[in-house]
């Protein structure tokens, strides 16, 4: 049976994503139980029309559809397996579906999980950043059982504006991981350009300017090229978190023997970022390392 907006909502993990994300569906007329590991996101929400679920179990035990945002791996296997998870109270025929960036490999073996409970799982890690998620236009990058990715499909226009069905479970977080891949080589090429302008005394803006014009135009040039430019750095997406994607990301290639040179090296460059001391900062601040290595002084 395909969801409408009285089917009822769960929703485990409030960051700056999964709150934005929470409030949409409530926008648009979901009822959502939420829960949060930090009490002021989820008054927060509740302010917002959302009911307190105390716990995933909790949230389960209410929902008949539960989101999970939450950073890693094994974050999410602590919300739906542990001692008060979502495993222990989740309905027949519910669905949880993972927005978390998190191992492939992994989310099979949950999904297996759910789907011995008599429930199911979807994976879809999502794209677009804080803006996105309040605007309500993210990416998502979808994996599992093309029918009941079917069915939800209101939730996910509720949160988002692109949906791929990428394939089956995991087949999601695979994308994401391209998709991080990506983001990061060309966060490497955007601040090695701007690091040689400045070496060279051309004003960065311009070269901005007229690679915006060219072949060169990106999302990643457009906005991180322009946030590294002004020095607006908060996060954003954390440099850590960047980190840990693109770590997700190298071990796939690992596991699957793909050559992957280019992600190696950002993944050098992401852990040298954070070790001096930006790893709270926006990844756009990887032009801050290059600035550092090239003797450019701000």
């Amino acid at each position: 049976m395909t969801v409408t907006t009285s089917t009822p909502l769960g929703f485990v993990g409030l960051g700056i994503m999964g709150a934005a994300m929470a409030k949409n569906l409530l926008k648009a007329g979901f009822k959502v139980t939420v829960h949060n590991r930090s009490r002021g996101k989820v008054e927060e929400l509740v302010a917002a029309g959302a009911q307190d679920g105390g716990s995933p179990a909790g949230v389960a035990g209410a929902a008949e559809v539960i989101l999970v945002c939450v950073p890693d791996t094994s974050d999410v296997e602590k919300v739906l397996f542990a001692d008060d998870g979502v495993i222990h109270a989740i309905k027949q025929d519910a669905v949880v579906i993972d927005c978390s960036t998190i191992s492939a490999t992994a989310t099979v073996e949950m999904a297996q999980r759910v789907r011995a409970k008599g429930a199911h799982m979807i994976d879809s890690p999502i794209s677009g950043g804080p803006q996105g998620a309040i605007d309500g236009t993210l990416s998502c990058m979808i994996g599992g059982n093309a029918a009941i990715v079917e069915r939800c499909m209101p939730v996910f226009k509720a949160i988002g504006k692109t949906f791929t069905h990428i394939g089956g479970s995991g087949a999601g977080q695979l994308c994401k991981a391209c998709n991080q891949l990506v983001n990061t080589a060309t966060m490497m090429g955007v601040a090695e350009a701007f690091a040689l302008a400045k070496k060279m005394n051309i004003d960065p803006y311009k070269v901005r300017d007229a690679l915006m014009g060219g072949t060169a135009k990106s999302f990643v040039l457009e906005n991180h090229g322009k946030r590294l430019l002004d020095g607006t750095l908060a996060p954003g997406f954390r440099s850590n978190l960047m980190l840990k994607d693109i770590k997700l990301a190298l071990a796939a290639g690992i596991e699957c023997s793909s050559y992957m040179p280019v992600t190696a090296l950002g993944a050098q460059m992401l852990a040298a970022l954070c070790s001096s001391g930006r790893a709270e900062l926006d990844n756009a601040s990887m032009g801050l390392l290059f600035e550092d290595l090239s003797g450019i002084k701000r």
